[in-house]
Protein backbone atom coordinates (compact mmCIF):
# COMPACT_ATOMS: atom_id res chain seq x y z
CA UNK A 1 0.00 0.00 0.00
CA UNK A 2 1.46 3.37 -0.97
CA UNK A 3 1.54 6.28 1.46
CA UNK A 4 -0.43 9.46 1.00
CA UNK A 5 1.41 12.73 0.54
CA UNK A 6 0.38 15.64 2.76
CA UNK A 7 -1.38 17.24 -0.20
CA UNK A 8 -3.25 14.04 -1.11
CA UNK A 9 -4.39 13.61 2.48
CA UNK A 10 -5.65 17.20 2.59
CA UNK A 11 -7.52 16.73 -0.70
CA UNK A 12 -9.14 13.51 0.53
CA UNK A 13 -10.17 15.08 3.83
CA UNK A 14 -11.66 18.05 1.97
CA UNK A 15 -13.62 15.66 -0.27
CA UNK A 16 -15.07 14.06 2.85
CA UNK A 17 -15.91 17.47 4.35
CA UNK A 18 -17.69 18.60 1.16
CA UNK A 19 -19.57 15.36 0.53
CA UNK A 20 -21.46 15.04 -2.75
CA UNK A 21 -20.75 18.62 -3.85
CA UNK A 22 -17.00 18.12 -4.22
CA UNK A 23 -15.63 19.58 -7.45
CA UNK A 24 -12.69 21.83 -8.31
CA UNK A 25 -13.62 25.30 -7.07
CA UNK A 26 -15.23 24.30 -3.74
CA UNK A 27 -12.32 21.91 -3.12
CA UNK A 28 -9.83 24.75 -3.64
CA UNK A 29 -11.84 27.12 -1.46
CA UNK A 30 -12.16 24.65 1.41
CA UNK A 31 -8.47 23.75 1.21
CA UNK A 32 -7.52 27.40 1.33
CA UNK A 33 -9.90 28.10 4.21
CA UNK A 34 -8.70 25.14 6.29
CA UNK A 35 -4.95 25.32 5.56
CA UNK A 36 -4.58 29.11 5.14
CA UNK A 37 -2.54 28.39 1.99
CA UNK A 38 -3.44 29.00 -1.64
CA UNK A 39 -4.64 25.87 -3.39
CA UNK A 40 -4.16 25.96 -7.15
CA UNK A 41 -6.80 24.20 -9.23
CA UNK A 42 -4.18 22.64 -11.51
CA UNK A 43 -2.43 21.00 -8.55
CA UNK A 44 -5.73 19.80 -7.13
CA UNK A 45 -6.84 18.25 -10.41
CA UNK A 46 -3.44 16.63 -10.98
CA UNK A 47 -3.63 15.07 -7.51
CA UNK A 48 -7.22 13.93 -8.06
CA UNK A 49 -6.27 12.29 -11.37
CA UNK A 50 -3.36 10.44 -9.73
CA UNK A 51 -5.58 9.30 -6.88
CA UNK A 52 -8.29 8.20 -9.30
CA UNK A 53 -5.73 6.01 -11.08
CA UNK A 54 -4.77 4.53 -7.68
CA UNK A 55 -8.44 3.83 -6.90
CA UNK A 56 -8.60 6.27 -3.98
CA UNK A 57 -11.28 8.48 -5.56
CA UNK A 58 -13.85 8.17 -8.32
CA UNK A 59 -15.36 10.91 -10.39
CA UNK A 60 -18.55 11.43 -12.31
CA UNK A 61 -19.79 14.14 -14.63
CA UNK A 62 -22.76 16.22 -13.58
CA UNK A 63 -25.23 17.82 -15.93
CA UNK A 64 -23.97 20.52 -18.32
CA UNK A 65 -24.83 24.03 -17.13
CA UNK A 66 -25.36 27.31 -18.96
CA UNK A 67 -23.15 29.11 -16.42
CA UNK A 68 -20.24 26.93 -17.54
CA UNK A 69 -20.90 27.36 -21.25
CA UNK A 70 -22.58 23.97 -21.51
CA UNK A 71 -19.79 22.11 -19.74
CA UNK A 72 -20.44 19.68 -16.92
CA UNK A 73 -18.76 19.69 -13.52
CA UNK A 74 -16.72 16.65 -12.50
CA UNK A 75 -17.64 15.55 -8.99
CA UNK A 76 -15.22 13.49 -6.88
CA UNK A 77 -15.88 10.94 -4.14
CA UNK A 78 -13.55 9.01 -1.83
CA UNK A 79 -13.64 5.23 -2.41
CA UNK A 80 -13.47 2.47 0.21
CA UNK A 81 -9.81 2.07 -0.67
CA UNK A 82 -9.34 5.81 -0.19
CA UNK A 83 -10.97 5.59 3.24
CA UNK A 84 -8.60 2.75 4.19
CA UNK A 85 -5.65 4.92 3.17
CA UNK A 86 -6.95 7.87 5.19
CA UNK A 87 -7.43 5.70 8.28
CA UNK A 88 -4.00 4.09 7.92
CA UNK A 89 -2.39 7.52 7.58
CA UNK A 90 -4.30 8.72 10.65
CA UNK A 91 -3.07 5.71 12.67
CA UNK A 92 0.51 6.20 11.50
CA UNK A 93 0.50 9.90 12.40
CA UNK A 94 -1.08 9.19 15.80
CA UNK A 95 1.69 6.65 16.56
CA UNK A 96 4.33 9.19 15.54
CA UNK A 97 2.79 12.01 17.61
CA UNK A 98 2.33 9.86 20.71
CA UNK A 99 5.11 10.29 23.21
CA UNK A 100 6.66 13.40 21.64
CA UNK A 101 7.00 15.78 24.61
CA UNK A 102 6.99 18.89 22.42
CA UNK A 103 3.53 17.94 21.19
CA UNK A 104 2.13 16.95 24.56
CA UNK A 105 2.70 20.23 26.39
CA UNK A 106 6.21 19.28 27.46
CA UNK A 107 9.36 21.13 26.55
CA UNK A 108 9.29 23.39 23.51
Amino acid sequence: MSHLSDFELIVLLVLLRLGDGAYGVPIAQEMQEQTKREAKLGSIYASLERMEKKGLVVSELGEPTKERGGRAKRYFHVTKQGMRQIRETQRTLARLWKGVPELEGGRS
